[in-house]
């Protein structure tokens, strides 16, 4: 005997096909629905790592890749607590693999270069809040449970570790994703065995089994190759840095008058003062996203401005300013000679705009902030740095830095 099949549920229960993670099933209605809306979609257009394609050619991939890789990864660390005793119910899967979802559904165009500089101090996880806020009066208070995790306002603290701390199914989705697509091998790392090791102890805190200390390592020091080798490049932290030039220029001239072409939405804020967050503020930049800044950039490079035209041709052109990198910083007279000659080459007597130190830190492992700690066989925890078997844990929780001068190219073979 048949019977009646809710076609309208049926068609949002999806598997979509990840090249990274194969198979991603969507078991939740409410997942779909999110994932359907405008503000979701949006992520579509949302580059995971700014201008990384630059160099390496692969890295197109996006927010909404993202999204979905870590929602999957929530779903399987579930499982897998689910299997050691852990009771999770259907509510709190729904709120967990929720706030994975739309945990960076805040971030604007090009991601992290730019979110300061068109809604002024609002982080991206501000800006996710209350968008989130916003979806859940939508859906009727289908997300409040999110939201809590979100926060980490639920009681159950392991939700909020899993979605924000230092081992997070964010980071292991976009390490192994922008590892693939970068084709960098070194931030490849095994997430089903760093899942499998997973727990929870005392008060509901996520823990590694002890037998995965190795695991957690390989992980701690893929994600720091990955930062020295992919995100914090040379040439990367350049890109991103002409980003945020390239748009306070812009701010700066549209504040003396002068008229750029831009989109409607892009034009919207930066004439925009500082100030709280309007529904205006939202709604626009819901509709913005990177196509908008590489629009405005194509014609930018014809401004009048010198500044703004030449930045803006080293991005469109990928004729990018030569660089040079230090464990220290520069000289002052070194700075000095770079911009004297910038101003002698170009005629200008603001090369100063065009000579930059740029500066990246890091710091692997902090032992301070959500250390992670490790599961023995006989109940009892430790910090993962002070295990016994640990081999490499205690060599990444100091700084590194890294200064890079960067300078127009044109000046780099002159003589003094």
């Amino acid at each position: 005997m048949f019977t009646n099949i809710d076609v309208s549920m049926q068609n949002k229960l999806k598997i979509i096909n990840d090249p990274v993670h194969g198979f991603i099933r969507i078991p939740h209605e409410i997942l779909f629905d999110v994932i359907e809306h405008p503000y979701f979609q949006r992520l579509r257009r949302i580059g995971q790592t700014g201008l990384l394609n630059l160099i390496f050619p692969g890295a197109t991939h996006t927010r909404f890749h993202h999204a979905l890789g870590a929602m999957h990864l929530m779903f399987t660390a579930l499982e897998t607590l689910r299997q050691k005793g852990i009771k999770i119910s259907e509510e709190e899967e729904k709120g967990a693999m929720l706030a994975i979802l739309m945990h960076d559904i805040g971030h604007g165009p090009f991601s992290h270069a730019l979110e300061n500089m068109l809604m002024d101090d609002w982080h991206h996880e501000k800006l996710s809040l209350l968008l989130m806020n916003k979806l859940n009066e939508e859906f009727g208070g289908q997300l409040s449970v999110a939201i809590e995790m979100f926060q980490g306002k639920y009681h159950r603290k392991f939700f909020n570790q899993l979605i924000s701390s230092q081992l997070d199914v964010d980071r292991l989705d976009y390490l192994n994703r922008d590892s693939f697509f970068t084709g960098v091998s070194e931030g490849n790392i095994n997430t089903q065995r760093i899942i499998s090791m997973m727990n929870v102890c005392g008060e509901g805190e996520l823990v590694i089994d002890a037998k995965g200390v190795y695991s957690i390592e390989n992980f701690l020091t893929a994600r720091m190759f990955m930062y020295w080798q992919v995100y914090y490049h040379k040439t990367s932290a350049l890109a991103e840095f002409l980003l945020v030039e390239i748009l306070k220029r812009a701010k700066f001239l549209v504040s003396q008058g002068m008229d750029l072409p831009a989109g409607e939405n892009l034009k919207y804020f930066l004439h925009r003062a500082k100030s709280s967050a309007t529904d205006e503020d939202i709604y626009r930049f819901n509709q913005l996203d990177d196509n908008d800044i590489i629009h405005a950039m194509k014609s930018w490079q014809n401004s009048d401005d010198f500044i703004l035209s030449y930045w803006c041709k080293c991005v469109i052109q990928r004729n990018l300013p030569k660089t040079v990198i230090s464990t220290r910083p520069f000289a002052p007279e070194f700075i000095e000679e770079k911009i004297k000659k910038t101003n002698e080459f170009f005629g200008i007597d603001n090369g100063k705009e065009l000579v930059h130190e740029i500066k990246r830190k890091l710091l692997p492992y902090d032992t301070e902030k959500q250390p992670i700690y490790l599961l023995k066989k006989d109940g009892k925890k430790i910090r993962l740095e002070e295990s016994q078997d640990q081999l490499l844990s205690g060599l990444m929780v100091h700084k590194t830095a890294r200064y890079i001068l960067t300078f127009p190219r044109e000046i780099s073979n002159i003589i003094s």
